[in-house]
């Protein structure tokens, strides 16, 4: 059913861009990661909104919810998106968009993958083992991108192998939603929406415990059971909270977690981040966050050895990864009750990012868009 939308759409596209003339001042936003744009995308969008005075296109993941209420939303992202997305001169993505594999782009439009995550950590993208048909489209469709935005020198090689693009068309200019952590005021703000919604966490220390998805899905299922949130915070003491956030990918139950608050509906992970002191995570790119801003991060690996033999990694995980190694819950407190390792987390920190200001996004916009229209 969906090689049947990707034709559809690529067709009504391809139909647009035949038709009709580019238009020079439209930008098209695609966010297939991250619909609430709390990312790179959303990032640029609301900089170049500031600077331009463009005409700005939005296409998200919430117009292909099929329901009798949402008819008209995607009867719009068949239609009319892709006919506006054909007609624009500038397009980023936050993720892959298959039915660019078949969709055929004007030669004066430039296309951007700023990806929804920094650094290199677990292996993505056509590193990974894929379905023959999903690798064909992902290549294919990787084909029609202009650049790939990177956050440091470090990892341009990997991104150049994980979307099969030329090193060159990799540029390294930060991770635009990296800017957000470098603004005070979002520090306050976070606080102050935090704790709004849970007074509870007033002059407590936080732990968030985050955790990424399994490619088996029965595991998912499993993942909070190794997880002892009241134990840890009996051991840690009542000065202490836990809080926990789920993979969007991760279906549980609903149940209430034990000695824990969830957070996983939280609308903005990035005001977590800012607000949380301690990270206890496992395979999930959050702690790439963490690290950005000088934070503890405890990494929980009790099942190490299957997700390298399902995924794996660009490096040894235990050596690589800027904090301790538990892999059972009483390693875990240990972990929690030793000191930042801050020489580690430098070594991280300096080879997956570039730069530690609130300035990529703009790097972005003057590189894209400037470099285009000279």
């Amino acid at each position: 059913m969906k090689q049947l939308f990707y034709s559809i759409y690529a067709l009504l596209f391809n139909l647009s861009a035949r038709i009709f003339k580019l238009k020079e001042n439209r930008v098209a936003f695609v966010s297939m990661h991250n619909e609430n744009f709390k990312d790179s995308l959303g990032c640029v969008y609301e900089k170049m909104k500031e600077q331009y005075d463009y005409e700005f296109v939005l296409i998200t993941r919430r117009d292909l919810d099929i329901n009798i209420k949402n008819v008209f939303r995607v009867i719009s992202f068949f239609l009319f998106k892709s006919a506006a997305l054909a007609r624009s001169k500038y397009v980023f993505l936050n993720d892959n968009f298959l039915p660019m594999s078949k969709m055929n782009f004007k030669k004066e439009t430039v296309v951007t993958q700023l990806w929804h995550a920094e650094g290199a950590f677990k292996k993505f993208g056509l590193d990974i083992p894929q379905q023959e048909f999903l690798r064909k489209s992902e290549t294919e469709s990787n084909k029609r991108l202009t650049y790939v935005v990177c956050s440091s020198e470090g990892v341009r090689d990997i991104y150049s192998s994980a979307f099969g693009v030329s090193k060159e068309n990799v540029l390294a200019l930060g991770a635009p939603r990296a800017d957000y952590f470098f603004k005070e005021e979002n520090t306050f703000k976070a606080k102050a929406d935090i704790e709004n919604l849970y007074p509870q966490l007033k002059g407590k220390k936080t732990v968030l415990y985050a955790p990424t998805f399994r490619d088996n899905l029965s595991e998912n299922k499993n993942i909070l059971k190794h997880f002892d949130a009241a134990k840890i915070k009996q051991e840690l003491g009542e000065e202490y909270e836990i809080l926990v956030r789920l993979h969007p990918q991760i279906h549980e139950n609903g149940e209430a977690i034990k000695g824990a608050i969830d957070v996983t509906d939280y609308a903005d992970v990035r005001q977590l981040v800012l607000y949380c002191d301690v990270l206890v995570t496992d395979y999930s790119s959050i702690c790439m966050d963490f690290s950005l801003i000088n934070k503890k991060t405890v990494f929980f690996a009790y099942d190490l050895q299957d997700y390298i033999r399902d995924r794996d990694f660009y490096f040894d995980y235990e050596s690589y990864v800027p904090g301790v190694v538990a892999k059972t819950n009483d390693e875990l407190i240990r972990a929690l009750k030793t000191d930042f390792d801050r020489e580690k987390n430098d070594r991280f920190r300096q080879f997956n990012f570039s730069f530690f200001d609130a300035n990529s996004s703009q790097r972005v916009i003057d590189t894209i868009i400037k470099t285009n229209n000279e």
